[in-house]
């Protein structure tokens, strides 16, 4: 293995969680779980990249015990004894191949679209998918327990059939973030407001699955600036508000900060080359999991990004190790070059360049 590459292949722990290299899956969903159960296709996808080597699989989105989690068609659920069996069945394969999972704990909020006006609501702090743009039902504070009570349970199974942690989605313009934006939430109680009164639905549902799981088991928390809705909004203006932020959170119960961002090696605040996860883990004291675009191939940053080759270069593992190495923050987050790829790792670590690029021109129709 290059030297270079050290940073990669260190172990990490922390609680629940001993991890054989620092380099994390991404969560991706793919909406291949018909009646929302993971099946042996989902086994054998997840153990194929722990056969790869990947350190800790955090899987797709899974849809919370509440009734307007759903957002997309064949997401697998994380309650019910059907769901929770077809789980158990993936986390010994991921065991079995020497590797850890923790699943996605995920509400899409007011990104929810029902199929027919019987279905549950689409539900969020006020009513709105975006500024000025309304969807579904605002919630009262029933609808606020009851989603919070779906997070717990969901983490307390996600436990018991043998995850090695859980991460809450708190990212993307999904429910979570809904309530922290302002400009999806407009509430005049307790939860809307200040910046600590929209923060407070995050910290409830933390402090939540705290308690479900006790205090030995870790929690990741992921969250963005970025929404879907907006690329250009902003939660946190300041390193001082995202400093307040952390604590909030940190102080719940989170263990490990997931900062997501596009792109790993942009800079998050004026005067320092830190990103969203380098100043996370810097003004938090927490281990902090970057992710954004490692990896990608020039076909692929131009197809997503219309960039050119400078940005191909700076998607690559120099500029990741260089970060690592100076401790900017613990563990990376790899998405689309995974999904592709399951062996990925391996490939970078032996030096099999002309693999990884001719495995990259396969047709997504290939990928498995």
């Amino acid at each position: 293995m290059p030297s270079e590459l050290a940073p990669l292949f260190q172990p990490f722990q922390c609680k629940s969680l001993q991890l054989r290299n620092r380099v994390a899956m991404a969560p991706m969903t793919r909406s291949f779980s018909p009646g929302n159960i993971p099946n042996p296709k989902n086994v054998a996808y997840y153990q194929r990249r722990a056969e790869g080597q990947i350190g800790l699989i955090i899987t797709e989105g899974t849809e919370i015990m509440h009734e307007g989690a759903s957002g997309y068609p064949n997401v697998p659920h994380i309650y019910g004894d059907e769901a929770m069996a077809g789980w158990r069945q993936v986390v010994e394969a991921v065991h079995a191949a020497g590797g850890q999972i923790i699943p996605q704990l995920w509400h899409v909020g007011s990104v929810r679209k029902p199929e027919s006006a019987d279905a549950a609501p689409a539900y969020s702090p006020s009513g709105l998918f975006a500024p000025g743009k309304a969807n579904g039902k605002a919630m009262t504070k029933a609808d606020i327990d009851a989603v919070i009570h779906g997070f717990a349970e969901s983490a307390r199974l996600a436990k018991e059939v043998g995850f090695d942690g859980v991460e809450i989605h708190g990212a993307h313009g999904y429910l979570i973030d809904q309530f922290l934006w302002a400009g999806t939430n407009e509430r005049t109680d307790e939860y809307g407001g200040s910046f600590e009164n929209r923060a407070r639905f995050a910290v409830e549902v933390v402090r939540a699955v705290r308690a479900a799981v006790g205090e030995d088991f870790a929690i990741v928390f992921r969250f963005s600036q970025w929404k879907q809705q907006d690329y250009t909004a902003r939660l946190c203006e300041t390193p001082a508000e995202l400093e307040q932020l952390l604590k909030w959170l940190a102080d719940a119960g989170v263990d490990i900060f997931h900062a997501s961002q596009r792109r790993f090696w942009e800079p998050e605040f004026e005067g320092s080359d830190l990103n969203l996860a380098g100043w996370t883990q810097k003004l938090s004291g927490k281990p902090a999991i970057s992710v954004g675009s490692v990896g990608l191939t020039e076909d692929f940053i131009s197809g997503t990004f219309a960039s050119d080759k400078p940005a191909v270069e700076k998607s690559g593992i120099e500029e990741l190790t260089k970060r690592m190495s100076a401790g900017e923050f613990d563990l990376i987050a790899v998405g689309r070059a995974l999904l592709q790829d399951p062996n990925w790792l391996l490939k970078m670590r032996d030096g099999r360049d002309d693999e990884i690029e001719a495995f990259s021109k396969k047709s997504l129709t290939e990928l498995v």
